[in-house]
């Protein structure tokens, strides 16, 4: 089999479609198959391209997987022209330089958001006369609407929603990433042909052994109890409430709390804590992706935040942290909330909560073998529903039935 898959998130870049989309194409390739990634120069979430990268095209290969790299122009700065100039110069530089350098392929397999990237899968799809499959990680335009990002009643919001009921008739298959992204597809476009690619976390990379002494260093472990939230510092996060919680608990001996990654709302963050005097608070730079691993196992807690609900969303930083046997305060609602409840790895609470939030911080702090608990709880769930070696398995032998 032969599958190509166009996204512009993909690594050296460290994100969730990134990791997931990289685990996936590893696993077609341990399977046999033939994998190309048609993407964008890695400039995520800095907004300037990685040194050594640059220019129009590059190629690459990374883990057996044939990377094809296109221009796109890289912006820092959040506002709507610098971001659809971003979206759309992908858009543009995939769809012509895919049309002379993209092979024959059975399958192209096309990223969602940004849902603009449809355009140029399904001009793709057309040429190479290959079948699309349209991967729902994040329901667009409906998701930015919750954020406040657009309003219903826009022209902007009218537009979207007609690209993406495009994208999903174009689509051979619809994929999504959660039960109730598929659910909402399912009820809108119920004669459009779907399977649930469910997200999940490679087991064998986050695990409760990938604990090192250099990463509890790092960290502060041991001494202290260590409550981690690490990935992207943005809007959606709300991470303004955990540090509302951290100056409610300054005075819990040895409990702190580290915060990893770098993002829009980082500057504001860092502020906000040097404002509040929060001595409990520790600010690190992101981290390479092989790090990862081995610090979420060095923390006792991990914070999972949501700033509010957003439709079909189930942070992969919840995945990660059971896997690593860790438990879990998830500041959210939905799916995600019920797989901590119905599993019992963790604590769940309602975004913006902050009196929750902290009870929940303390109920951990003072109970290690609750903690300990969870996090067994946690590891048990990931390997038997969540493990990403056995979702992908299922994918591949779905899509080998059509050939």
């Amino acid at each position: 089999m032969k599958i190509t898959f166009l996204t512009q998130y993909y690594p050296p870049e460290v994100g969730a479609p990134q990791a997931r989309l990289s685990e996936l194409a590893k696993n077609f390739i341990k399977n046999g198959h033939s994998v190309c990634v048609l993407t964008a120069m890695p400039n995520y979430p800095s907004g300037k391209i990685y040194q050594g990268y640059g220019g129009l095209l590059r190629r690459e290969q990374i883990d057996g997987v044939n990377v094809i790299r296109t221009f796109v122009y890289p912006t820092q700065k959040a506002n709507l022209i610098h971001r659809l100039t971003n979206y759309f110069t992908f858009v543009f530089s995939s769809a012509i330089m895919g049309c002379f350098l993209l092979k024959s392929t059975d399958f192209l397999l096309v990223e969602s958001p940004p849902l603009f990237l449809g355009i140029s899968a399904s001009l793709l799809s057309k040429l190479k006369r290959t079948r699309m499959i349209f991967n729902v990680s994040d329901l667009w335009p409906e998701s930015a609407v919750e954020l406040g990002v657009l309003d219903k009643n826009s022209f902007a919001y009218r537009l979207s929603a007609r690209l993406e009921k495009f994208c999903y008739q174009q689509a051979w298959l619809i994929t999504g990433q959660s039960k109730s992204i598929m659910d909402d597809i399912r009820t809108r476009f119920p004669d459009r042909p779907t399977f649930h690619l469910s997200n999940g976390v490679d087991t064998q990379l986050f695990h409760p052994g990938r604990r090192t002494k250099e990463a509890c260093e790092i960290m502060g472990s041991g001494t202290n109890c260590v409550v981690l939230y690490a990935g992207l510092h943005g809007l959606a996060q709300g991470l303004e409430q955990a540090l509302a919680a951290a100056e409610q608990v300054r005075t819990e001996v040895n409990l702190k709390f580290v915060f990893i990654g770098s993002g829009p709302t980082k500057k504001s963050l860092v502020e906000q804590a040097k404002q509040g005097d929060l001595n409990n608070v520790c600010f690190l730079e992101s981290r390479p992706a092989r790090e990862i691993p081995a610090l979420v196992a060095a923390a006792d807690i991990v914070l999972v935040p949501l700033k509010m609900y957003i439709t079909g969303a189930v942070p992969s930083k919840l995945y990660e942290a059971m896997a690593s046997g860790r438990p879990v305060i998830l500041i959210a609602g939905g799916e995600a909330a019920e797989i901590v409840r119905d599993h019992q790895t963790g604590m769940v609470v309602e975004p913006g909560d902050v009196a929750s939030l902290v009870q929940a911080i303390r109920t951990l702090y003072a109970q290690p073998d609750l903690r300990k608990t969870l996090g067994e709880n946690g590891r048990r769930v990931a390997e038997q529903y969540f493990d990403r070696t056995t979702i992908a398995g299922r994918f591949i032998d779905h899509l080998e039935t059509c050939l």
